[in-house]
């Protein structure tokens, strides 16, 4: 019966939570629908070859024999080459009845005969496709393959942030009900009410909100999977066809059932630290109204943010120290500021009342601002916290996606030395006599080579196969560590410090783009940089790679128009200036990642707006004494609205001071790890992004503490001067 007079009476309290939880969940399967639409894509009927019973095609994947352990196993990738049917097959073929070939490319052909002799005719040679395994031989099979993989990733990390997000978000609420039911817990101590009994009511609301939270996160998850699924596709990560799965599902499966128990567990775990503080509550707190927050910080959550802290700060310098590459991947940028983001929040009451002290604000309403802050600093805490985790996660999530784009965008302007850039699909050979005024001309194409590392993982580097190494030499200003770029040949490659071997006049096996095994010397070794830095062969080293690029660099005194227009003609592809080329290829971040990394902020703002509004309802709504008693001071209904408001905007501005300080930690760590690899760049950070971000909790803080401040009845402050008055009653 307590338990459910109390969540009658404390329901408005447990709203924050509520919301928190089903938002949570919503957000939980929603992404993990989507997750389960591109891990079981619907097989799509082939399109190419769609009338052909039997489709041959040449050998498209690298299987190379790896050690696991003690095991051997076989890894397989794709060529960057793939092979085409031959001639002598295609004769064959043609023995069993109609082939067809898409034109002048030879990669498949699709072929009018049954299935099981078109097999043994093509042995070992080619791969034989039937029936939906058609679609393979489809332009655009690989493009979707891709685009898949992008999608898991940023469902993956989406889910992640919301998840990590939801879990502060509901924990932050019940510590924060904890603080404010102390004398309700210690009257129920006095009443007789053991630790036990009080935790087990605690727990008892937040099952109870947990459930029933859940349930409509669920159903809130598979109405907006198909939306999610449509803004993806917008956006340009998925593909056309990609839909979220969401109609028609059932709440068996399995990705509803992860969402309702991961917000069950959201929901219990914490309530959990905050039933144990709840248990802990002694009689004699009934009888004591201190104004002054004391013990804010217990040695347990002390322990937790300072080991936290360590462990962030110990990641970080690992990273610095071992591998400081590892910082530019987005995996890595995108979920190590988590761990010092939770150490701040979780020392938050800690960190608060010495960075409050540090504001000065003007007047006698200033001075109570700052002073109510400093005395109610669990209150401040609760409002700087999320605060706090909004401002981190946009500053550590948008400045370094930013860093290393502008890092890189940097890194690609230094490399190039050519005035001219001749890019397309397929360029006609072009030399330096066909360009006026050229003093050198250096034709590349993309290619890859693929390389077995420690004998257990087949690695793949993208790489430029040049015609000329002299001419590469004189377009390109390569950071060079060692050798010299000119001395490549038809057996040598030029390679960067990254691979397990790079020292000049090493031999090491390759496979190159179309699969042929190669053994080349390095005569040249490059700064590993952002990881652009890839390899380098000769044309006779990716023979089946089309010319891409035409870097060229004018003499002296050069007619560059000229230049560009007898380029444009010679070999047929779009010709502009470096400094256009590199505008339009190294874009300071790309469109996909900058639209995901916002949609994840847009999360956490969302949640930092309920756990804003929440708290400061929950805050303003037990100060009911202490505004009456402002009133009685002489305060207006102006003042009292402008102190809670002052006291919104300076835990605001408490949370925003700590958030920035975890984004300088994280973005001055990545700038290390870019000195260390030899890139020249600074730090980007997304200013606007930010103040969007503290605009918002601004907006949203003092909207709620004006709102409950205005709901506390002031009419009582009116009657009581008449009520002490000294009047006697008329006989």
């Amino acid at each position: 019966m307590i338990f459910l007079a109390s969540l009658r009476a404390r329901w408005s309290s447990l709203v924050g939570a509520f919301v928190a939880v089903a938002l949570g969940v919503g957000l939980t399967a929603a992404m993990a629908l989507g997750l389960a639409a591109s891990l079981s894509a619907p097989e799509r009927a082939p399109e190419r070859f769609a009338g052909w019973p039997v489709v041959v095609m040449g050998q498209d994947t690298l299987t190379v024999p790896v050690r696991r352990g003690p095991d051997v196993t076989h890894v397989t990738k794709p060529l960057v080459h793939p092979h085409p049917v031959d001639i002598e097959l295609l004769h064959d073929l043609r023995r069993l009845g109609p082939v067809r070939l898409d034109g002048k490319k030879r990669d498949a052909v699709g072929v009018d005969a049954p299935a099981r002799a078109v097999r043994e005719v093509v042995g070992g040679r080619a791969r034989v496709l039937t029936g939906d395994d058609r679609r393979h031989a489809d332009p655009g099979a690989a493009r979707d393959a891709e685009a898949l993989v992008a999608v898991n990733s940023f469902l993956g990390t989406a889910g992640g942030v919301a998840a990590f997000v939801s879990v502060f978000v509901t924990a932050s609420t019940f510590a924060f009900v904890v603080a404010l039911r102390r004398r309700e817990f210690g009257l129920l101590r006095m009443a007789g009410a053991t630790p036990g009994q009080v935790r087990r009511q605690l727990l008892g609301e937040a099952l109870a909100v947990g459930v029933v939270a859940s349930a409509a996160g669920c159903a809130l998850g598979a109405w907006g999977a198909e939306p999610q699924a449509e803004a993806l596709v917008r956006a340009g990560i998925a593909p056309d066809w990609f839909t979220g799965g969401g109609e028609g599902v059932g709440w068996f499966s399995w990705p509803l059932q992860l969402a309702f128990w991961t917000g069950l567990f959201v929901s219990f775990s914490g309530a959990w630290a905050a039933s144990r503080r709840a248990g802990r509550v002694g009689p004699v707190e009934a009888l004591r109204d201190a104004s002054v927050d004391s013990g804010v910080m217990p040695w347990s959550r002390r322990i937790v943010g300072a080991l936290l802290l360590a462990c962030g700060l110990g990641l970080l310098v690992r990273n610095l120290g071992t591998d400081p590459s590892a910082l530019l991947k987005r995996k890595t940028y995108t979920t190590q500021p988590m761990i010092l983001i939770t150490a701040a929040a979780a020392l938050a009451p800690l960190l608060v009342r010495p960075v409050v002290r540090v504001l000065r604000l003007p007047g006698a309403v200033g001075l109570l601002v700052r002073e109510n802050s400093i005395a109610a600093v669990r209150r401040t805490a609760a409002v700087a916290a999320p605060v706090l985790v909004s401002v981190a996660l946009a500053g550590s999530l948008l400045g370094s996606a930013q860093t290393v784009s502008a890092a890189k965008a940097t890194e690609a302007e230094r490399r190039t030395a050519a005035q001219l850039v001749a890019d397309g699909d397929s360029l006609s050979a072009t030399r330096s006599r066909d360009v006026p005024g050229a003093s050198a001309v250096s034709p590349s194409a993309a290619t890859a080579v693929f390389v077995r590392e420690e004998g257990s993982a087949l690695v793949r580097t993208d790489a430029r196969a040049v015609g000329d190494p002299a001419a590469l030499a004189a377009t390109s200003r390569l950071p060079v560590i060692a050798g010299d770029v000119r001395d490549l040949d038809d057996r040598s490659i030029v390679v960067n410090e990254e691979w397990e071997k790079h020292r000049v006049g090493d031999r090491v096996a390759v496979w190159l783009g179309d699969g042929r095994p190669a053994r080349l010397r390095i005569v040249a070794v490059l700064a590993r940089g952002t990881g652009d830095n890839g390899a380098y062969v000769t044309r006779a080293n990716a023979p089946s790679a089309p010319v891409d690029r035409i870097d060229v660099r004018l003499a002296a005194g050069a007619d560059r128009g000229a230049a560009a227009a007898a380029l444009s003609a010679r070999s047929g592809g779009e010709v502009r200036t470096a400094e256009e080329w590199l505008a339009a290829t190294h874009p300071r971040t790309k469109a996909q990642t900058r639209l995901g990394l916002l949609m994840i902020l847009g999360i956490s703002l969302l949640y930092t707006g309920i756990s804003l509004a929440s708290t400061l309802l929950m805050a303003t709504s037990v100060r009911r004494t202490e505004l009456r008693s402002l009133r009685l001071a002489g305060a207006t209904h102006g003042q009292v609205r402008l102190v809670v408001a002052g006291e919104a905007l300076v835990a605001v501005a408490a949370g925003t001071l700590l958030g920035l300080a975890v984004t300088a930690v994280n973005l001055t760590g990545l700038s290390a790890g870019l000195a260390l690899l030899s890139v020249p760049a600074g730090v980007t950070v997304p200013w606007r992004e930010l103040g969007v971000s503290v605009g918002v909790c601004a907006v949203v803080a003092v909207t709620a503490a004006v709102t409950g401040a205005g709901r506390s009845p002031s009419g009582a402050a009116h009657r009581l001067p008449q009520a002490l008055s000294c009047r006697r009653p008329r006989r």
